[in-house]
C-alpha cells in the first residue's frame, strides 16, 4: 500500500538509534486495520509482536477516507451478524467515541439495521488504533518496508527474519502478511496470483473477461477517438487499447483502484479545493463528451459522522483508475510512489474540473464547488488521503485455493475450515475501458444478484503450501481466486480473518508446528472464545 509523505523515508526511533536486529515471537507486516488487530491479539495471547508499517499511520483504509466499511448498507441483505471478536470491539469503541455505545448495544440486541452507526471519520479510526496498540503493548515500527532484493530470510521453508530496507533485520518464529499487496508473500517465496485466472481455472462463470457486463455501464454512446469518427486519431486519455476479447477468458487485468476521499461542505472545516499545479483539462475529453451526450453524475452525500463523506464509485467515472493499475502489485517502492503521486494528481484534477469546467452543468459545478477538504483529517498531508485504496492485492496460490463455488447459492462447496465469514457477494468493479461497437464501454464489472450466500473463510486458504514457507499466515491476501477474493475483500473480513490468523500463529508458536498441521479442531475452539462467527445465522 502506498503511504509516502513527500518522497522521505522516516525511520524508527530504533533503527535511528543504530540497532540493526530485532528479536520477537511474531512478526506482522503490515499496519493495515487487519494487521493491528492481529498485532493486538497476539499481545493479548500472552505473545511478543512486533507490528511492521510502511508509511506512518495506522489502520489502512479504515484510517484512509473509508468510513463506510460495507456493513448492512445494502438493501437486500444485512451482513452486521459475521461482525464479530475484535472487529466488532472496533466498532463499539468507534461508536463509545462518538457518545453512542448504548445506542450502538442496543442496536445488536435487537439485531436492527441501522447503517449509521457503524460508520466513522478517518482520524477517530486512526486514534483508536494507536490507542489500541499501546494498550496491548504492541511494538510498532514506523516507515520501514522489505528491502527490494533478499527481504526474506529462510533456512529451508522456514522465515528466519525481515530484512528492512533500512538494513533492520526483524527475526520472528511466525510472520503473517497483512498488507493489501501482498508483499511479504511474495518476497517470501510463495506462489500467487494477479489477474483474472478465467472461468476455466476453477469452473467458475464470473470470472476472466466479461463481454456481457452491464453494472456501471456508459448509459450514453460516447466516442472514444481524439478526432470523433476517426480511429487513426488515436484514444482519448482513459480509454485503453485492446479487443474485446472472449467471454471467460483469463485477462491480467484487475479492478480499478481508487482514492477514498473525506470532503465535507461545512464552512468551519472546509479547505477549497484549488487548482492544481500542471492542469490539463484535455485529460477529461471523456467526461466532457459524457456530459454532452446527456449523461449526469451523481452526487455523494454526508454519510459520514460530523457531516463528512467518503465518495466511493457512486459513479464509474468519478474516481476509479479503470485500467491504470494492473502492474500495481509487483512494482518496486520507488515506482509505486510515483504511480500514487500520478493518481492523487489526477483525482485533484478531477474535483477541479468537477467544480470549474464550463463542460459541466452550472447546477452541478455549484455543488462540487460547496465541498471541500477537510482540515481535521489526514493534517500531514494537506487534507489528502495517504494512500491508494487497493481492490485488489496479490492472492496466495496454496494448496487450497477458494473459489466461486464456496459462494454460490446453488449447492456450494462446504468449508470445514471456516475461520471467519465472508457476508458480500462478489464486488468487482471494472477492470477496463475500451471500444466497442465504435463506443467507449466498460469491462469486467460483477456485483449483486441473488446467486450467492454467506460463506466462511477456510483457514486452508491463508496457508502457503508447505515447500514454501511453513510459519507464514496471509490473512489479507488468502488463497482465493479473483471472484472469490471479490467477495472477501472488505475492511472487517480482513480484520476477523487477521485476529483468527494471529490465534493460528500462537497456536502453531506454541505447538512448534508448521501452520499447515495446526489442528483445526484445536483452533476452533480459540476462534470461538474470542468472539468470532464462523458460521451465518
Amino acid at each position: 500500500m502506498s503511504r509516502w509523505v513527500g518522497s522521505l523515508l522516516l525511520l524508527s526511533p530504533l533503527a535511528l538509534a543504530g540497532a540493526d536486529r530485532l528479536e520477537t515471537e511474531v512478526c506482522v507486516y503490515g499496519g493495515t486495520s487487519a494487521g493491528v488487530l492481529a498485532a493486538v491479539q497476539v499481545a493479548q495471547a500472552g505473545h511478543d509482536v512486533v507490528l511492521i508499517e510502511h508509511g506512518l499511520h495506522l489502520g489502512g483504509m479504515s484510517s484512509e477516507g473509508l468510513g463506510g466499511t460495507d456493513i448492512d448498507n445494502h438493501g437486500s441483505f444485512q451482513n452486521s451478524p459475521a461482525v464479530g471478536g475484535l472487529a466488532l470491539e472496533f466498532y463499539r469503541r468507534v461508536s463509545a467515541s462518538y457518545g453512542r455505545l448504548e445506542a450502538f448495544d442496543a442496536m445488536l440486541a435487537k439485531r436492527a439495521k441501522q447503517p449509521a452507526l457503524w460508520r466513522f471519520e478517518p482520524h477517530v479510526a486512526e486514534a483508536l488504533f494507536e490507542a489500541w496498540v499501546k494498550e496491548a503493548g504492541v511494538r510498532v515500527l514506523r516507515g520501514q518496508h522489505l528491502r527490494e532484493e533478499g527481504g526474506v530470510l529462510k533456512e529451508g521453508s522456514r522465515l528466519v527474519a525481515l530484512v528492512c530496507g533500512s538494513g533492520l533485520e526483524i527475526r520472528a518464529q511466525q510472520f503473517l502478511d497483512t498488507t493489501y499487496e501482498g508483499d511479504l508473500l511474495a518476497a517470501a517465496g510463495a506462489g500467487f496470483e494477479v489477474g483474472r485466472e478465467g472461468n476455466a481455472r476453477h469452473g467458475e462463470t464470473k470470472n476472466g473477461i466479461r463481454t456481457d457486463t452491464t453494472h456501471g455501464q456508459f448509459e450514453v454512446r460516447v466516442d472514444p477517438w481524439r478526432i470523433p469518427g476517426d480511429p487513426a486519431s488515436g484514444l482519448i486519455p482513459g480509454v485503453q487499447a485492446g479487443g474485446e476479447g472472449k467471454q471467460g477468458d483469463p485477462d491480467a487485468g484487475i479492478q480499478g483502484f481508487r482514492f477514498r476521499l473525506c470532503l465535507t461542505r461545512d464552512p468551519a472545516n472546509r479547505l477549497q479545493i484549488t487548482q492544481p499545479e500542471d492542469y490539463d483539462p484535455d485529460q477529461f475529453e471523456l467526461h466532457r463528451r459524457y456530459l454532452a451526450a446527456g449523461g449526469r453524475f451523481d452526487s455523494p452525500h454526508a454519510a459520514l459522522p460530523n457531516g463528512k463523506t467518503d465518495p466511493g464509485s457512486w459513479h464509474h467515472l468519478l474516481g476509479n483508475l479503470t485500467g491504470e493499475n494492473h502492474d500495481w502489485n509487483t512494482l518496486s517502492h520507488a515506482q509505486r510512489e510515483q504511480r500514487f503521486r500520478a493518481a492523487l494528481h489526477w483525482q485533484h484534477s478531477l474535483l477541479w474540473f468537477l467544480a470549474h469546467d464550463p463542460a459541466v452543468p452550472e447546477a452541478t459545478r455549484r455543488f462540487w464547488s460547496d465541498w471541500g477538504l477537510c482540515r481535521d483529517e489526514f493534517q500531514d498531508h494537506g487534507g489528502w488521503p495517504r494512500q491508494l485504496y487497493i481492490r485488489n492485492g496479490r492472492r496466495l496460490l496454496g494448496d487450497f485455493v477458494m473459489t466461486e463455488a464456496h459462494v454460490r447459492k446453488a449447492s456450494p462447496e462446504p468449508v470445514v475450515d471456516p475461520v471467519a465469514l465472508v457476508w458480500w457477494p462478489p464486488d468487482l468493479h471494472h477492470a477496463r475501458r475500451i471500444v466497442k461497437n465504435g463506443a467507449v464501454w466498460n469491462e469486467g464489472a460483477v456485483f449483486g444478484g441473488n446467486d450467492w450466500i454467506p460463506f466462511g473463510v477456510a483457514y486452508r486458504s491463508l496457508c502457503p503450501k508447505p515447500a514454501e514457507a511453513i510459519n507464514l499466515l496471509c490473512p489479507t491476501c488468502p488463497s482465493m481466486s479473483y471472484v472469490a477474493y471479490g467477495a472477501f475483500r472488505i475492511e472487517f473480513t480482513f480484520m476477523a480473518t487477521s485476529q483468527s490468523a494471529a490465534l493460528a500463529a500462537v497456536l502453531a508458536l506454541e505447538q512448534q508446528a508448521p501452520v499447515q498441521q495446526v489442528p483445526y479442531a484445536d483452533l476452533r475452539p480459540r476462534l470461538l472464545k474470542a468472539g468470532q462467527v464462523l458460521e451465518a445465522p
